[in-house]
């Protein structure tokens, strides 16, 4: 193994040891932050608690261009797993683990990486990514910084991805009028009656997008995630509930989109509220998101950083894109190994990703080589 792996293992090994599922959202600013703080001598260090679980540390080295932010928080764990998902096993070509694939092998890394050279950095640890409340990227993005960009860590396989869907959740509730089933109905009589013509006329809607393209992205990724309503078979349903999620290109208007489906028929829904929304990346309208993309595109291949495919799932890089930053996704594992049982990080990724990381500071701050892992018992 080469000396900045081994490092990376062996911080691995102590991130992977903090229980920092999400939920319960528990996370406080002891714990995995005391030892962050440890391992990052010679760095300007501020933590915020923004609550719920929701904790940041900001680190800064001199005076650099790009900020690398990881968030630390994991999903649960499963009953699937082999072994103690809080002790990380290191075998021939993989560290398994709670978070060693998404995304706590890409945050040792990063803590190699910045010991084994002085040279400028600029670091963001969060712990509410899980959490589908961003707090942590929201609160520090409430303060101008002066990077030229941010790369943000997710399981990549090594590649930058510079464009994703957004996300948006709903929840909708139809009202129809308690009756006996046996007589004729008018169409507003029963609300599972509604929700039933509107799925129908939403899945209509969204099989019309097929041909939209956007950076190798097709169509609109939809989903009824849950229908609850009605009372028995002999009865009109008074109540039904609905909440779906969709996920579109960027060059798809998030609120034309959410005002088409609740128009899609008639009577409309007596309630329609959208419960989640996270950007689309890269942040624009079609003609900005192109540019964005192709900006975001030239500073990876300045970085040495192949380009990879766009994806489907979201990221918090959207979030800094929306707020005016150059921004990709970058970092060690495959997406398949995340949320999984026994999850695991290939060692050769996060050796290229702790050597790119390495190589990037190096260039960016003509850093001294120090090669101290700066690892404590």
């Amino acid at each position: 193994m080469s000396t900045l792996l081994d490092a990376t293992l062996e911080h691995l090994r102590a991130l992977v040891g903090f229980d920092t599922r999400n939920p319960p959202r528990a996370i406080d600013t002891g714990g995995i932050f005391d030892y962050l703080r440890a391992q990052l001598p010679g760095f300007a260090v501020t933590v915020t608690d923004f609550g719920a679980g929701a904790v940041a540390l900001h680190a800064v080295r001199g005076q650099p261009k790009y900020l690398f932010n990881v968030h630390l928080d994991t999903v649960p764990d499963s009953p699937a797993w082999t072994a103690d998902p809080h002790t990380l096993r290191v075998t021939a070509d993989r560290a398994i683990g709670l978070g060693a694939c998404d995304i706590k092998g890409a945050a040792a890394a990063l803590l190699a990486a910045a010991n084994a050279s002085d040279g400028d950095l600029a670091l963001l640890f969060s712990t509410d990514e899980e959490a589908n409340d961003a707090r942590c990227i929201a609160g520090f993005l409430r303060e101008p910084h002066a990077y030229e960009a941010v790369i943000v860590a997710e399981p990549t396989k090594g590649e930058a991805v510079l464009a994703h869907r957004g996300i948006q959740s709903v929840l909708m509730r139809f009202a129809g009028q308690a009756g006996h089933a046996s007589g004729e109905q008018k169409p507003s009589d029963s609300a599972l009656h509604q929700a039933v013509r509107w799925g129908d006329a939403a899945l209509d809607f969204v099989a019309a997008q097929s041909h939209e393209r956007f950076g190798g992205l097709t169509g609109l990724r939809f989903n009824i995630g849950r229908i609850e309503g009605g009372i028995k078979a002999n009865m009109i349903a008074p109540t039904a509930e609905v909440r779906f999620g969709f996920r579109a290109l960027p060059t798809m208007d998030p609120d034309q989109l959410l005002a088409h489906f609740r128009t899609l028929v008639e009577p409309q829904p007596a309630e329609f509220a959208e419960t989640f929304r996270g950007a689309s990346l890269p942040a624009g309208d079609t003609a900005n998101a192109e540019a964005n993309r192709l900006v975001a595109r030239d500073l990876a291949d300045e970085l040495g950083i192949p380009v990879g495919n766009a994806v489907d799932f979201w990221t918090e890089a959207a979030l800094f894109s929306a707020a005016g930053y150059t921004a990709f996704v970058y970092g060690p594992g495959d997406i398949a190994q995340a949320h999984s049982a026994d999850e695991w990080g290939a060692l050769d990724q996060l050796q290229h990703y702790a050597e790119t990381v390495h190589r990037i500071i190096e260039k960016s701050g003509q850093g001294r080589p120090l090669f101290d892992s700066r690892v404590q018992g």
